[in-house]
């Protein structure tokens, strides 16, 4: 069978906990050249800060032309690709969860492993916060206030925001038309 060919942007799908999907998830923003267009669909309660850090590192230092879509929810890690993207869309269901970086450990580690952990978490949360901030061009503050303790926000408020275009999902004509028969 002949392989059909792709027009428009290429699309991704950012769906479910991105540390599980993030090989695949880099290479399919390998495949887009640099410079190139992309449109990206979140779906995503988040994941690792540091996949987060590289799906946006890859974004910006690509040049990528993205544009997010919150298809569903965009929470936690998800937030920094998405805010990378150069135009936001989100409808009035999108749900977005900024709050405080959460850490993990391995049951089995000494004391000295674990105050370094906690003096790289601290110095790692307070650099990601402020490149989120960046790059949604607000003030470092609005995002602290908002993750601290923890905040749901609507498409809708945040499109109030100015940090996203809110999109209605209004059923489209031909899908109308095609009830109608």
């Amino acid at each position: 069978m002949a392989e059909r060919q792709r027009e428009g942007p290429i699309e991704i799908a950012l769906v479910g906990d991105l540390t599980e999907n993030q090989t695949q998830l880099c290479e399919s923003l390998l495949d887009v050249e640099p410079g190139g267009e992309c449109c990206l669909y979140f779906d995503s309660l988040g994941g690792s800060p540091y996949c987060a850090i590289a799906l946006t590192t890859l974004i910006l230092v690509r040049g990528l032309r993205a544009t997010g879509v919150v298809a569903g929810e965009c929470s936690s890690a998800a937030l920094w690709p998405f805010a990378a993207c150069s135009r936001r869309l989100v409808t009035p269901y999108s749900v977005l969860l900024f709050h405080p970086m959460r850490w993990q450990s391995e049951e089995n580690v000494g004391v000295t492993e674990a105050s370094e952990w906690s003096r790289h978490f601290k110095l790692l949360e307070a650099d990601m916060d402020a490149l989120l901030a960046e790059l949604f061009r607000v003030p470092l503050e609005t995002i602290r206030a908002w993750s601290n303790p923890g905040r749901y926000m609507t498409g809708r408020e945040l499109a109030e925001a100015g940090l996203a275009e809110l999109i209605d999902l209004k059923p489209l004509e031909f899908l109308r038309r095609g009830r109608r028969r």
